[in-house]
């Protein structure tokens, strides 16, 4: 396998640089001194960012890309070996590296590579960490999927031992990391375009947990089915967490303010320590922030510090985002794709202010849709009102014949009114219609369903 010495920076060429991953890694190699160039379909704020850095970016995959002075071309999965750019590589024989492969090789260059993994909540979990760790002035790299208004962005290059990450599970990509400590949030089934079933999931979370070194830590949600079977062969130290009081770090004494936003006791080894409260809502995020803690624990930071960064931390974008407010509906936007996260962020919701709950979901790929059909449907039916875009396809194509009136019909054996529109337009002009003073209406989904909000707000 190709390995970069980056004590002797190279020209590196990425395709689809103006993905969130993607164009992190290459602002983290330009600040160590690599000539960086990239292609992608369109024009972004990101690609323009690393325009401005110095990178040389063009628009369209095209072979004429490729040009000779290349000395390493990075992919994505999403790339194909009949892209033009793939195929004219292959042809000049320049070497080849996957996303995760340069991930898993910029991870080598710190003493402390922590990264965070779970079927969901990795991107707020991921920037937890980051708000603590920037709070506690401990000057890490981070590398985050999806925006944080702190940092400005997705990446910061930092001069200290830490290098942060998010550490996904599809196409086993986390298996290419090289992490010092993980944290393992979730496992559920997810992807399964790629994964043949939970047995085949929880194998793969298992190698991930494998590349720990003897020196390193695991730090692991207690409530995984049958977590022991994971942990029972590694070397590293492994650190509990969960609702469970024998957990390592568990809580007790939830409550919520106005807002949805819980504190709680936290327990270590089931003994009161002090009050944590958070700045994001749900019951789901006192567990993401339980793994903070942990972590915070095995690094050192200050306590007070820890949980002052804790209460500040109001979220990522796309993460129960409050959009703004129009004719007294308050319009929020959550990147739930799972029903496992719909129905966090749903029960979420009952706990901020609101008259009637209305949910506009954006079902995302075909295969996940008909996985989960009978899931979705109940974890939707929590909101008072659901209305339903078109699947998002992104990388798929419709090969199985579902759609979402599929899914309109699940809902509604359960009893429950399910609207279906084929366009957004409609959607807007069905909610201007319907909804009144006092509603809470959520945006949710992976794709571009946030632009019904945004259009409802005339952003």
């Amino acid at each position: 396998m190709y390995q970069i010495n980056f004590n002797e920076p190279i020209h590196i060429h990425f395709m689809g640089i103006g993905g969130i991953s993607m164009s992190g890694l290459a602002e983290v190699l330009l600040d160590a001194g690599f000539s960086i160039s990239g292609s992608d379909d369109r024009k972004s704020l990101l690609t323009e960012h690393l325009a401005s850095l110095g990178a040389k970016i063009s628009y369209g995959l095209r072979a004429e890309n490729i040009t000779q002075d290349i000395d390493l071309v990075v992919y994505t999965a999403a790339i194909s070996a009949d892209n033009a750019e793939y195929a004219e590589a292959v042809s000049k024989g320049i070497p080849m590296m996957s996303r995760a492969v340069l991930l898993g090789q910029i991870m080598k260059n710190y003493k402390t590579p922590i990264a965070i993994s779970g079927t969901h909540g990795k991107t707020t979990t991921t920037s937890m960490v980051s708000e603590v760790l920037l709070a506690a002035d401990a000057d890490p790299t981070l590398s985050i999927g999806g925006i944080l208004k702190s940092i400005g962005g997705n990446i910061r290059v930092g001069k200290s031992e830490y290098f942060v990450t998010e550490a996904c599970e599809y196409t086993n990509s986390f298996l290419s990391f090289f992490p010092r400590i993980s944290i393992i949030l979730n496992i559920e089934e997810d992807h399964m375009d790629f994964f043949k079933d939970i047995h085949e999931i929880r194998d793969s979370f298992h190698r991930f947990a494998r590349l720990l070194p003897n020196d390193g830590y695991l730090i692991l949600n207690s409530g995984i089915e049958n977590y022991r079977e994971l942990t029972s062969d590694l070397t590293c130290d492994v650190i509990t967490f969960g609702k469970d009081a024998s957990s390592d770090y568990s809580y007790t004494d939830l409550s919520y303010d106005e807002f949805g936003r819980p504190s709680f006791t936290l327990l270590k080894k089931g003994e009161p320590q002090y009050k944590v409260s958070l700045g994001v809502v749900g019951e789901h995020n006192v567990l993401n922030s339980l793994s903070v803690i942990a972590l915070m624990d095995i690094l050192g930071m200050n306590t007070e510090t820890v949980l002052t960064a804790l209460n500040r931390f109001t979220g990522t974008d796309r993460r129960f985002e409050v959009k703004g407010k129009i004719g007294g509906i308050t319009i929020l936007d959550d990147y739930a794709h799972h029903p496992t996260e719909i129905e966090a962020t749903l029960k979420a919701a009952v706990n901020y202010p609101h008259n009637k709950l209305w949910c506009i979901f954006q079902p995302h790929t075909y295969t996940r849709t008909k996985a989960f059909l009978s899931d979705f449907a109940k974890a939707l039916s929590l909101a008072d009102e659901i209305v339903l875009t078109d699947i998002y396809a992104a990388r798929e194509k419709n090969t199985i014949g579902i759609t979402s009136d599929d899914l309109r019909k699940e809902i509604e054996k359960l009893g429950k009114l399910c609207h279906y529109f084929h366009s957004f337009d409609e959607i807007e002009n069905f909610l201007l219609e319907n909804c009144i003073n006092g509603d809470l209406l959520i945006t949710m989904g992976a794709g571009d369903v946030v632009k019904i909000g945004e259009n409802l707000l005339g952003n």
